[in-house]
C-alpha cells in the first residue's frame, strides 16, 4: 500500500520504517526539516533499538522517503497514518492543537487534489494519543470541513492506537500484545488491517471512541501498577520483609493477581477481608512512616463508587425504591462490609421506601457476626426485606439491581414499568441501553 505517516517522532519513525519493512510504499511527513533530511540520508531522527539500520535498508531500498510537502504525500497515497504529538497542557488537559493543523492539511489536500484522487478514497489513520470524543466531535468535522465530503463516505477515518514501548519499539510493532482498530465503517478498519496483515496478536475491530480509550485504559494501569509495586515495596521495606520475594509470589498467581479477576466495571467491593486488611496496611504504614498515597485512597474510591449509585436514584425523582441483592458477592449470605448493605442504608437514611430481595438473605436465618452486624447497621432489615422478585417489583419505582440472580433478570420488565439501576451488567445490558428507564454503573 500507499502511506503517507505524519510526525516523525518516536511512533511516527517507528511506524514508518517499519511499514516499509513490511513492503509498503511509505512517505514520512514532518515539519521539522532536520528529521526530513536525516530521513532521507538512510539515518533515524531518533535513539532507538534497530531503529537505525531499518532505516537505512528501507531508504536504500526506495520504500521510504521524508518531505515536509503534505500536500504531495497526502497525493502520493492512499492511507495517511496520524502521528504527532499530543503533549499535556498547563493544566493537565490535552493539547490537540497538532491533530487539528494536520487533520486540516490532510483534508484540504483531498479537496485540492480532488481530479489527482479521483476512483480511489482516501483513509485516514490517527494513531496518536487522544482522549475519547476527540476523533468523532473534533477531528472529523475539520477533516469534513476541509475535504468538502463526509467521513465514512468520501473519505476513511479510523483510530489505531500504538502499543510501543520505548526501547523496544520495533520489536513491539512486529509482535504487537493486540491490534485495535475504531473503524467509522467497515471498509476504514479493511484498509488499517491491510497494513498490517501477516502481523501476531489478536485483533479487535471496536468503535472509535472505544479504540481512543483502550490507549488510556493501558497506561493508567500500567502506571497504577508501577506505583502498587513501589509502595508496596517500601511497605515492605519499612517492616522488614524482602519486597521482591513477595512480588515473586504475588505474580506466580494468574488465577487472581495477574489475570481478569476483579477488572470489570461493576459495583463497589466489600466483604470481610477487602476493607479490613487495606485499613490494617495503610495504617502500618502510617505507623512506619510511609507515604501511600495509592493504597490510601482504595477505600474512598470505593466509596466514591457506591455514592455514585446513590445519586443515581436521586437523579430519576423517585421515592419507592427497590434493591435486587444484599450480601457482598453472589452465592452467599455474608452482609459483612457489603456495599449494598452501605446502599441500603444510605438509601433509607434519605427516606427513600426501600424493599429488598436476596434469595440467599434470611433475617431468620442469619447467625452469629452476620446478624450482629446487621443489627448495627440496617436494624430495620426486617421490613425492608421482600419475599419475592415480584414483591419489589410491584413496589419499587426504581430498581437497583446488584445480583445477576436469573429469577432476578428474567423478572426485570424492558420497557415500561420501573427505572432499571444496573449495578452489574445484566447479561442483556446492550439491549436495555436503549430503553429510556435503564441506567447503568457498570458500563
Amino acid at each position: 500500500m500507499r502511506v503517507s505517516v505524519f510526525g516523525l517522532g518516536y511512533v511516527g519513525c517507528v511506524s514508518a520504517a517499519c511499514l516499509a519493512g513490511m513492503g509498503h510504499e511509505v512517505i514520512g511527513v514532518d515539519v521539522n526539516q532536520v528529521k526530513v533530511d536525516l530521513v532521507n540520508d538512510g539515518k533515524a531522527p531518533v535513539v532507538e533499538e534497530r531503529i537505525g539500520e531499518l532505516i537505512a535498508d528501507v531508504v536504500r531500498s526506495g520504500a521510504l522517503r521524508a518531505t515536509r510537502d503534505v500536500r504531495e504525500a497526502v497525493l502520493n497515497s492512499d492511507v495517511s497514518l496520524v502521528c504527532v504529538g499530543t503533549p499535556s497542557e498547563a493544566n493537565g488537559s490535552l493539547c490537540t492543537t497538532y491533530l487539528e493543523r494536520v487533520t486540516e492539511q490532510i483534508g484540504a489536500a483531498l479537496a485540492e487534489g480532488g481530479e489527482e484522487k479521483r476512483g480511489t478514497r482516501h483513509t485516514v489513520v490517527f494513531r496518536s494519543t487522544m482522549l475519547p470524543g476527540t476523533c468523532l466531535n473534533l477531528l472529523v468535522p475539520i477533516l469534513e470541513k476541509n475535504v468538502g465530503g463526509t467521513a465514512g463516505v468520501d473519505v476513511g477515518v479510523a483510530v489505531n492506537p500504538e502499543f510501543l514501548r520505548e526501547g523496544t519499539s520495533v520489536r513491539d510493532f512486529f509482535d504487537p500484545p493486540k491490534t485495535v482498530v475504531g473503524e467509522l465503517d467497515a471498509a476504514s478498519g479493511d484498509v488499517v488491517l491491510a497494513l498490517y496483515e501477516g502481523l501476531p496478536g489478536e485483533v479487535f475491530r471496536v468503535p472509535v471512541p472505544t479504540a481512543e480509550a483502550i490507549k488510556y485504559a493501558d497506561n493508567a494501569f500500567h502506571g497504577l501498577k508501577i506505583g502498587f509495586a513501589n509502595e508496596f515495596g517500601a511497605v515492605c521495606q519499612a517492616l522488614g520483609v524482602d519486597s521482591h520475594q513477595v512480588m515473586d509470589v504475588f505474580l506466580a498467581d494468574r488465577k487472581l493477581n495477574i489475570s481478569p479477576a476483579y477488572l470489570r466495571p461493576g459495583f463497589a467491593f466489600g466483604g470481610s477481608c477487602l476493607p479490613k486488611d487495606l485499613r490494617s496496611l495503610v495504617h502500618a504504614a502510617q505507623r512506619a512512616d510511609v507515604s501511600v498515597p495509592i493504597l490510601s485512597h482504595v477505600l474512598p474510591s470505593n466509596s466514591d463508587h457506591l455514592q455514585r449509585a446513590v445519586e443515581m436514584v436521586e437523579r430519576t425523582g423517585k421515592r419507592r425504591a427497590g434493591l435486587f441483592g444484599l450480601s457482598f458477592k453472589p452465592g452467599t449470605d455474608d452482609l459483612r462490609e457489603s456495599p449494598l448493605v452501605e446502599l441500603a442504608e444510605r438509601l433509607f437514611g434519605k427516606g427513600y421506601d426501600l424493599k429488598i430481595y436476596d434469595a440467599n438473605v434470611s433475617l431468620s436465618r442469619l447467625l452469629g457476626a452476620n446478624r450482629e452486624y446487621i443489627e448495627t447497621r440496617l436494624p430495620h432489615l426486617a421490613q425492608l426485606l421482600a419475599d419475592s422478585v415480584e414483591e419489589v417489583l410491584d413496589h419499587a419505582e426504581v430498581c437497583l439491581v446488584g445480583t445477576r440472580d436469573p429469577a432476578v433478570v428474567s423478572a426485570l420488565p424492558h420497557g415500561d414499568g420501573p427505572v432499571i439501576v444496573d449495578l452489574v451488567r445484566l447479561p442483556d445490558a446492550d439491549a436495555r441501553r436503549a430503553e429510556p428507564g435503564y441506567m447503568g454503573l457498570a458500563w
